[in-house]
């Protein structure tokens, strides 16, 4: 009876998402070794439907990088045969996509509530905002700082014990939609914070002394279409004029370099840098927000996945911040805490040298607008699981990750200007 109520409970789950949808769909890993192997990869990208997940173009692939996509399930064996042909050196990461989306629900918490262990749907999220801070009033208290193009309103939670004229620390979660694992770290953050307030010395130390403001989600609409119609949504889902193609990359929408490098100007591509600068309703109300707060706010913290990162400005070109060995001194200590704890590593360095180069940021903007300390963390894994991060890895995931975000807070608390 048990059982049959763990599979009808598994199946619940995923019966949410577009039912088989990805069933036998592929994501290859290649490594395309000269330019001629680049050329294969870019005809096969103009001739049929492909899903970069690494990098998030086709434009950006270069001779050595590694290279992650997903194509539908009729194109898997031509393109597997292609690459065969061609002498391309592939692997194949995930052999069933829907077999993959379905074991990311592994968690053994079978709750319909929220939980900091599991993925939590948008409402779900919404509701706890609400909860968190009604338990912690001494702690936390939620404002709105604008609505989605959808109309749905964005939840700001600000931690720290009050006192006048306190500096902040900023982090936001969610802006690409698939990448679940984001949200779910801010959520583990909040828990983290006001659960070891008074015992945990850094923890107390920091809420006394800093500010914290976390957006959960920032692309809200996006988040709530792979929960709905497609897991694998990564824009918002703002309507573009003149094309029948929905949504804007929302960090290709900041005005740092605005489309420039690594964004597309075609509204159909994942990487469309939207018709102008904080065009979107969700980047234009988080950079109001930052424009507003800015002589308080003195670190950016953005939330991605995956491939195991920590990277710096800048991204939109090839140039370095002028504090580039400060912040490369803080990533690697940073890291080294990250580590610590399950032995995962991280690269750190600049954007645009580390991986690729993205114009558009939100991490360049918040720098360039004068926060000096401006982080994104891009957490698990390396691509096994790739966006769909089984939740028996989101406990371990968001532990390690605290160490590194309290490090990095720390450090600004100890170096304010």
């Amino acid at each position: 009876m048990w059982a049959l109520l763990v599979l009808i409970g598994a199946a619940a789950v995923s019966a949410h998402l577009q039912d088989l949808a990805f069933d036998r769909q592929k994501v290859f890993r290649v490594i395309p070794q000269n330019d001629e192997q680049v050329e294969i990869i870019n005809s096969l990208a103009s001739n049929i439907q492909v899903d970069f997940w690494q990098p998030d173009s086709v434009t950006l692939v270069r001779p050595k990088m590694q290279v992650d996509f997903r194509v539908e399930t009729d194109k898997s064996f031509e393109v597997e045969d292609l690459l065969k042909e061609s002498g391309v050196q592939y692997r194949v990461l995930i052999d069933n996509l829907q077999a993959a989306l379905d074991a990311q629900f592994d968690s053994k918490t079978r709750t319909t509530r929220h939980s900091y262990e599991k993925y939590n749907n948008w409402e779900t999220i919404a509701a706890w905002t609400a909860d968190i801070a009604a338990q912690n009033p001494d702690l936390v208290s939620r404002s709105v700082i604008g609505q989605t193009y959808e109309g749905r309103p964005m939840y700001l939670l600000k931690m720290g014990k009050s006192r006048p004229n306190k500096k902040a620390i900023f982090m936001d979660c969610g802006f690409h939609a698939r990448e679940w694992i984001s949200p779910a770290f801010c959520q583990w953050f909040v828990k983290e914070a006001v659960e070891t307030y008074g015992k945990d010395t850094v923890m107390t130390t920091l809420l006394n002394s800093l500010d914290f403001y976390v957006l959960p989600v920032i692309n809200i609409d996006g988040y709530v279409y792979t929960w709905t119609n497609d897991r694998m949504w990564r824009k918002t889902r703002s309507k573009n004029a003149g094309s029948r193609c929905i949504g804007t990359d929302p960090n290709r929408n900041f005005n740092a370099g605005w489309c420039t490098l690594g964004a597309s100007k075609n509204p159909c591509d994942s990487t469309y840098c939207g018709s102008a600068a904080e065009s979107e309703k969700e980047t234009k109300a988080l950079a109001d927000f930052i424009r507003e707060h800015l002589s308080t706010i003195k670190a950016y913290l953005t939330i991605h996945s995956y491939s195991q990162l920590l990277l710096f400005p800048y991204s939109y070109a090839y140039k370095l911040p002028s504090n580039h060995e400060e912040l490369n001194s803080i990533a690697r200590a940073a890291s080294e805490q990250l580590a610590s704890l399950y032995n995962t590593k991280y690269t750190y360095g600049p954007g645009a040298t580390t991986i690729y180069p993205a114009a558009g940021g939100s991490d360049d903007w918040a720098y360039d607008e004068g926060i000096k300390y401006a982080f994104t963390f891009e957490l698990r894994d390396t691509g096994r699981y790739g966006f769909l991060l089984p939740e028996s890895q989101i406990k371990p995931t968001c532990e390690e990750t605290t160490l590194a975000v309290k490090y990095i807070a720390n450090y600004v608390l100890k170096h304010l200007y």
